[in-house]
């Protein structure tokens, strides 16, 4: 019983932080913060943090960061890694078996980095209809979605919003009955 109020209780601070994030992000009050981070430690930390569930079920993680990406860089670590957290937690929860991977790619100008994380899985997969409404507020690919796998449909409108803060964008492109690969672009500078 106390795991189950505890798994309660985490969903709901979920919850609670998504709708903080998104009334931030309405009022225009969402600030992002420009420090050094590692690449190579954000992707490690964020495979440790879903690695249980995704054990669970079996799933393999590959993570692959193209030749000439900068692991040191400026721009707002915690903001990235809550995209990729939510790209990644949604494939784990739509993946049955198979694997989930990270490809990170960049194109370099200078001190200008677009970085372009690209999270792919093997699971259910969406039509283009779903694909349309995929990044909305409070919408989620169809009423059994939301009902088999919970969640807010929060996660991914956020996502889509800190993205365009950081001069990028979000996207997916997916085959029902394949997988998601979404993706993301982000600016960033070189760090220290």
């Amino acid at each position: 019983y106390l795991a189950k109020a505890q798994g309660a209780a985490h969903s709901l601070l979920g919850i609670i932080n998504d709708i903080l994030d998104f009334s931030k992000i309405e009022a225009g009050k969402l600030e992002l913060e420009h420090t050094d981070f590692d690449l190579d430690r954000l992707l490690n930390d964020l495979v440790l943090i879903v690695s249980e569930q995704a054990a669970r079920k079996g799933l393999e993680f590959v993570i692959q960061v193209e030749e000439g990406v900068p692991t040191a860089l400026r721009g707002d670590p915690l903001r990235i890694r809550q995209i990729l957290l939510n790209f990644v937690s949604n494939a784990v929860k739509f993946t049955e078996q198979g694997e989930i991977s990270i490809h990170v790619s960049a194109e370099v100008d200078g001190d200008d980095i677009m970085l372009r994380c690209a999270v792919s899985d093997t699971g259910i997969g969406l039509d283009a209809q779903q694909q349309a409404q995929l990044f909305q507020s409070f919408q989620q690919a169809d009423s059994s979605t939301t009902r088999k796998y919970g969640g807010s449909g929060l996660g991914l409108a956020i996502s889509r919003r800190i993205a365009e803060l950081m001069g990028g964008d979000v996207g997916v492109d997916s085959t029902p009955g394949v997988g998601s690969p979404s993706w993301f672009r982000a600016r960033v500078a070189p760090g220290n």
